[in-house]
């Protein structure tokens, strides 16, 4: 009966790492004020918009804190060619709760990911002295992770658009996340090519962090032979 516990334990710690790190990515690129400050700068948000780089940081900075606040909606009155403009509509205030709404749930996955991950850690450790198990887990975690992020990426070169179409449809129950770029200033802030370069970089972040682990796993596991 141990033996059976201890693999349906290891089962669900190869699945909860990609969880866990999937889900850290997202939320460090969601907090990651440099992300948002390459995109205004790589895209010439200000020239789209008319939003001067220190309002966009303003910007940038109340997104980052609306994340994390328990403030139901986010709006914010900006310089736009010197003079004072509310940024958002209605409609882009509604789907940023939507959006609110989702990183709330990516937040939950982390933290129940996180507690498995390090229950499982502390359980093979110190309940069953068993080195091994963890080091296997971390492996064969690490390699789920990496694999899904080579299927995913090779989906995002081929056709991002559908892979972002999808997501939006799958994430949301309504059509407030179809914005017009000449007149929704959300989209004109964060363009289609923002979304694909955050993606690869949420990507190369999860596989750096999967290959950390399992190079731990492997060095366990190599101190630890059967």
């Amino acid at each position: 009966m141990n033996n059976v516990v201890k693999k349906v334990a290891l089962v669900l710690f190869v699945i909860a790492l990609p969880v866990l790190l999937f889900t850290t990515s997202v939320s460090a690129a969601a907090n990651s004020i440099w992300l948002y400050e390459y995109g205004f700068s790589k895209y010439d948000i200000t020239a789209v918009t008319g939003i001067e780089g220190e309002e966009l940081s303003r910007v940038a900075h109340g997104l980052i804190d609306y994340w994390n606040n328990s403030e139901e909606t986010f709006n914010l009155t900006v310089l736009r060619d010197g003079q004072p403009f509310t940024l958002f509509n209605e409609k882009e205030v509604s789907h940023l709760v939507d959006v609110k709404a989702l990183f709330r749930f990516v937040y939950a996955c982390l933290i129940s990911s996180l507690i498995y991950a390090l229950a499982f850690a502390g359980m093979a450790l110190f309940l069953w002295k068993d080195r091994r198990l963890l080091s296997v887990g971390l492996m064969w975690g690490s390699g789920f992770s990496i694999l899904l992020m080579i299927m995913l990426g090779l989906l995002a070169i081929t056709d991002f658009q559908w892979l972002f179409w999808q997501f939006h449809i799958l994430s949301f129950t309504n059509d407030l996340w179809l914005l017009d770029p000449r007149t929704d200033y959300l989209i004109m802030l964060f363009p289609e090519g923002f979304w694909f370069d955050a993606a690869i970089i949420c990507s190369a972040f999860k596989v750096l962090l999967a290959l950390i682990l399992g190079f731990a796993g492997w060095r366990m596991l190599k101190h630890n032979p059967a």
